[in-house]
């Protein structure tokens, strides 16, 4: 993968305030609470910089979230082209509603679960992979903004189930599934019981995002392939599709006892 020419601007950006201020990367290091050879490797682009990272550079710096302002660039450059539309959609959305019957959805992912999907795919390089998920992972920092969407996510029981990167990692990812459905009062997360059967939205998985003046639009995502679809009919009716699946799922308390319980069988 060609090296971005916005990584190239951060760095730039990163080496002329550390310069203007006199400091050293080991004094900038100490100030972030960053490693030293971090820091040097986002000099050099060799790393790229995370959410945090930008946003610890601009409270040193006093940048009034310039460095912020790249890496969301940054982040935007680097999803696979065919999610880029939805990318933004997803960041301006006041309500998520999101349905997955194959994995965890992205934004609930943890970091061990979306390197071992990534990697499991075949799709990508190694330093591709790592790229892919710091993205992932920049992406989830709308869940714990000051405005966060309303996230409803619906989950199949079997993505609970289906082995992803080993035990140890299905056990994290289950507890953390736990964890942001209890802590987060905008995030509901229901599972659908494998009792339920055959059920409507079955064939593949799909969100629904809504804009600050209430309209509605679908992503959809194949294999290398995205689709965000606006059409009143269309949208319409996977809002029904959604609504039935919801009346499969188990109540957003039985979904959190079910992910505990499935958490202790990953041993």
């Amino acid at each position: 993968m060609e090296r971005s020419s916005i990584l190239d601007h951060f760095a730039e950006e990163l080496r002329l305030a550390r310069a203007t201020s006199a400091m050293s990367q080991t004094a900038l290091a100490e100030a972030l609470s960053y490693s030293g050879a971090l820091v040097a490797k986002v000099e050099t682009c060799e790393r790229r910089p995370s959410l945090d990272f930008a946003r610890r550079c601009d409270a040193v710096f006093g940048a009034d979230g310039r460095f912020e302002r790249i890496q969301r660039r940054i982040s935007r450059e680097t999803v696979v082209p065919w999610f880029r539309d939805w990318a933004g959609i997803e960041q301006e959305a006041t309500a998520l509603r999101t349905f997955e019957p194959l994995c965890v959805p992205g934004l609930l992912q943890t970091e061990g679960y979306a390197r071992a999907l990534l990697a499991g795919g075949g799709l990508f390089a190694p330093d591709e992979i790592e790229q892919q998920v710091a993205t992932r992972l920049d992406r989830q920092a709308l869940l714990t903004r000051d405005r966060p969407p309303l996230l409803t996510a619906v989950i199949d029981e079997y993505v609970l189930r289906r082995r992803i990167g080993g035990p140890e990692v299905m056990r994290e990812q289950s507890r953390h599934l736990m964890k942001i459905g209890s802590a987060l009062p905008r995030v509901r997360i229901q599972i659908v019981p494998l009792t339920a059967g055959a059920y409507p939205g079955i064939n593949g998985p799909f969100v629904i995002g809504t804009s600050s003046q209430g309209e509605d639009v679908v992503y959809q995502e194949g294999q290398l392939h995205g689709q965000v679809i606006d059409r009143a009919e269309y949208v319409r009716q996977m809002v029904e599709v959604w609504e039935s699946i919801r009346g499969e799922a188990l109540s957003q308390q039985q979904s959190l006892e079910l992910m505990a319980e499935v958490a202790e069988t990953w041993i």
